[in-house]
């Protein structure tokens, strides 16, 4: 084999091998010897077909299975025997014309292909022992947990139907169809629709207009979003609801002690606010680990300044480019509403492409450096954690395709590498911890969302690719028309 480089510029290679016809020949030969003594030909006993023979019948197709071995493996070896890294999987180019081919699969012709592919660049680490972070603390107070825990008590509260009009504090079974200038939106109706006046579950001024309703009622409610409401294509805009009381029904006494814990399917009401207590925590924990790694990675990001593979950049600007337009799509909104134009945005993703590859280069070299590793068991937890987010009816396809295409479990191994490669600098740079109040540690970074940034990014581009998973989070969207998720549901989840 004749490996000859014909293109070495900046990060660009392109390589020209030359597996010789005697090569070739050597290699399917060993083929049709390997194959005499399994093949069953009329005529001839086992083992005793000729080798020529075997060639006319055989030869071709064996000679293609020896060029398809050939483009399998030798881009992996000529990288790995330059003392190179492929940023992606070479290219491979090779002869289309036709009599060509014939000839090579005919062991009468040279093979001859090309290989194009990006170097990854040598990355020096740096000591980041000069890197600090400031850890923001947010100690729960008792009185969270208890607000917590009461409204877990107000989910399990029971409630008794009653005629009459409905007051704050009853809670009403609705159906509701809403409309903005007389047209339906995504979104917008409920049927059998349980609602307590008085939860602020709905949008303002929703719940008050039921007050005073009966069973059997139907009444047009008009309310208006917020302007800051997470579907940005409701915000500010007047809507009308027409809605169906159903029925009208008295809340029990709220008791909050071990029998109602009990019927949560818990031992006592002590072990009910510990698993408020922990939900509490992990969510706050999440949001502080959240802003020590935008501190982190913005640090990295001075401190290393190097050319990133184009092919990389140019794969992670897709993926930010396609999240951003279905979710501008979905919103109903154009570049143009969010103050920028597409030639703009394009420049700011591209540039946040570029952050995220070089990134996750330099966490990679890191991570190999410190011997971080993911272990079998952290992929298996991954897997089955990621195939619960599908009907039951599509796991077991889901898991069959990961289990049986292992470029496909890189995209999950990928983030618990970062993580671990986080926590091992985590563990090497310096950490002060800073006590906060919850506005402060629940406030967006000015620096992750840019003001000078089109508002899209905010809500579109936070989509954490390799090396920024996390390092910015997306706010989660509330579901129109306003109803919210009430957190003593999840609680009683947990």
């Amino acid at each position: 084999m004749q490996v000859t480089e014909t293109l070495n510029s900046g990060l660009k290679r392109e390589i020209t091998v030359k597996v010789p016809a005697g090569d070739l020949e050597s290699k399917l030969m060993a083929r049709l010897e390997n194959a005499r003594g399994k093949v069953r030909i009329n005529g001839f006993r086992p083992g005793k077909v000729p080798i020529q023979h075997l060639r006319k019948v055989y030869g071709k197709s064996f000679m293609a299975e020896v060029v398809n071995e050939i483009l399998s493996d030798s881009p992996r070896s000529i990288v790995a025997e330059r003392g190179e890294k492929a940023a992606m999987q070479p290219e491979v180019t090779m002869t289309e014309d036709e009599k060509e081919a014939e000839k090579i699969l005919s062991g009468g012709a040279d093979f001859e292909f090309k290989l194009a592919y990006e170097v990854i660049p040598p990355i020096e680490i740096k000591d980041v022992s000069t890197i600090s972070v400031t850890r923001p603390v947010y100690d729960v107070p008792e009185e969270e947990i208890d607000e917590q825990v009461k409204r877990v008590a107000e989910s399990s509260r029971s409630y008794s139907p009653k005629d009459g009009a409905a007051a704050e504090g009853d809670r009403v079974t609705i159906d509701y169809v809403g409309r903005i200038d007389g047209e339906a939106f995504a979104g917008g109706a409920g049927t059998d629709q349980p609602l307590v006046l008085g939860s602020k579950q709905f949008i303002p001024g929703f719940e008050d207009q039921l007050v005073g309703t009966k069973a059997g009622d139907e009444k047009a409610i008009t309310v208006t979003f917020p302007e800051d409401y997470t579907a940005p294509h409701l915000a500010g805009k007047e809507a009308t609801f027409d809605v169906t009381v159903k029925e009208v029904a008295a809340p029990g006494e709220l008791e909050i002690n071990d029998e109602m814990a009990k019927n949560l399917g818990l031992e006592s009401l002590e072990r009910l606010r510990e698993i408020v207590k922990g939900q509490i925590e992990s969510q706050y924990g999440s949001m502080t680990r959240q802003k020590v790694k935008r501190q982190l990675l913005d640090q990295l990001d001075s401190a290393y300044s190097f050319e990133a593979p184009s092919k990389l950049v140019e794969a992670e600007f897709e993926n930010i480019w396609a999240q951003v337009n279905r979710d501008l799509e979905a919103a109903g909104r154009t570049f143009a509403d969010e103050d920028t134009t597409e030639e703009a945005a394009r420049a700011d993703y591209q540039k946040l492409a570029e952050r995220r590859v070089r990134l996750g280069l330099v966490l990679a070299e890191i991570g190999e450096k410190a011997g971080v590793q993911v272990s079998d068991e952290e992929m298996q937890r991954a897997l089955f954690d990621f195939v619960r987010r599908f009907p039951g009816d599509q796991q077991q396809g889901v898991f069959d395709y990961y289990r049986n295409n292992p470029s496909a479990l890189t995209t999950l191994r990928a983030p618990i590498f970062e993580e671990k490669v986080v926590d091992h600098l985590l563990g090497e740079i310096s950490v002060t911890d800073k006590k906060v109040s919850k506005e402060e540690l629940m406030a967006e970074d000015e620096e992750a969302e840019g003001s000078d940034k089109p508002a899209a990014k905010a809500k579109a581009a936070k989509k954490s690719a390799p090396a920024e998973e996390g390092a910015a989070g997306d706010e989660p969207k509330k579901k129109a028309p306003a109803k919210k998720k009430a957190a003593a549901k999840e609680a009683e989840a947990e």
